[in-house]
């Protein structure tokens, strides 16, 4: 097991690679419980012999306030006192879902994350940030609570469906975007099937991109500044996710692409540099554009958690591992989300 160690807000949170989910047993000595997704469980019931198990159902539409209630309430009947360890094991609505009751049960116990896919390996389980969501908006609800360690088995993806590697890839291409020039070229001589059958190279890219990700959220822990940047393609994303029920890396793919186009209108992005993204997502399977109704899905973004008065924070790229943040008003938006559907 290699562990490095990053500070979320001063705090340690330990970074525990090549390890086995065994290995939690060196991290933390006291009780633990598991939270897991039913589709989890059922793949790997083996590893959690001797430890009490939280169920969940799996899916985006379970991310609501009462699957975190009913985590609860079996927290309760388990007995659970702040001296043990909540551990979430899944994708990133299980991790997500993990962290927030652990942040409010009790005002608060201990909490440990081991992701199972590369959405949540590269993304959701890393910076501290949960919730669920409160009807059509996205993770409206939650807290950002660390956790003490973040456990990567890799085994794991031995039962990882391709369209859950699909789905996943949708963040290591925004990070590539947002922030590494040569992580892209790197994409651009790949696919989905070659980090499939190339465990080692598979491992060095989620490597890369905990990086990258560990960097910002250690940089600007409460998301004033240069955090913002990994919500490139989720402004538009978010809200086509949940109006048109697609996959999180699907939406958040249709939103970078987006996002590149009001780039050129308004930083100068290289049109070329826009085809060569959706040439890329296309690549990986990710869809780069779908019909939507430009007023329902504008009326989700105003109540983007972004949005600061008559305007959002957007995530823009001048240049292919270069994003900015800019503020943009929500009738610009409008404009320039018309102008992109004609």
């Amino acid at each position: 097991m290699k562990i490095t160690t990053a500070a979320y807000a001063g705090e340690p949170v330990k970074i525990c690679t090549d390890a086995s989910f065994k290995d939690i047993n060196s991290l933390f000595t006291g009780n633990t419980v598991i939270v897991t997704d039913e589709h989890v469980f059922y793949l790997h019931e083996n590893k959690f012999a001797g430890r009490p198990v939280i169920q969940v159902k799996s899916g985006e539409e379970n991310k609501i306030q009462s699957a975190v209630d009913r985590i609860v309430t079996e927290l309760l009947e388990l007995n659970v006192d702040k001296s043990w360890m909540l551990i979430g094991v899944g994708g990133g609505v299980l991790t997500d879902m993990a962290g927030y009751a652990a942040s409010i049960y009790k005002r608060g116990i201990k909490l440990g994350l081991v992701p199972t896919t590369i959405l949540g390996m590269t993304d959701a389980a890393i910076g501290g940030k949960n919730g669920v969501n409160v009807g059509m908006y996205k993770n409206m609800v939650g807290t950002t609570y660390r956790p003490q360690f973040i456990l990567y088995d890799w085994n794991f993806l031995d039962t990882l469906p391709k369209d859950e590697f699909v789905n996943g890839f949708a963040e290591i291409i925004k990070h590539a975007c947002i922030k590494d020039v040569g992580m892209f070229k790197e994409l651009q001589q790949h696919s989905i099937e070659y980090y499939i059958e190339n465990r080692r190279a598979l491992v060095i890219l989620i490597e890369k991109n905990i990086a990258i990700k560990t960097a910002i959220v250690v940089s600007d822990e409460h998301e004033t500044g240069e955090r913002y940047l990994l919500n490139f393609g989720h402004t538009f994303g978010h809200a086509i996710e949940n109006l048109y029920r697609l996959p999180h890396g699907h939406a958040v793919s249709i939103g970078m692409q987006m996002a590149a186009k009001i780039s050129e209108e308004l930083t100068g992005f290289d049109p070329e540099s826009t085809q060569m993204l959706a040439k890329l997502s296309t690549q990986y399977g990710l869809p780069v554009s779908r019909e939507i109704d430009p007023e329902k899905v504008l009326s989700l973004l105003s109540k983007d958690k972004k949005r600061q008065g008559s305007g959002i924070n957007f995530v823009l790229l001048d240049r292919i591992g270069n994003g900015l943040v800019k503020p943009v008003s929500l009738e610009t938006l409008r404009s320039l989300t018309k102008k992109m559907m004609h």
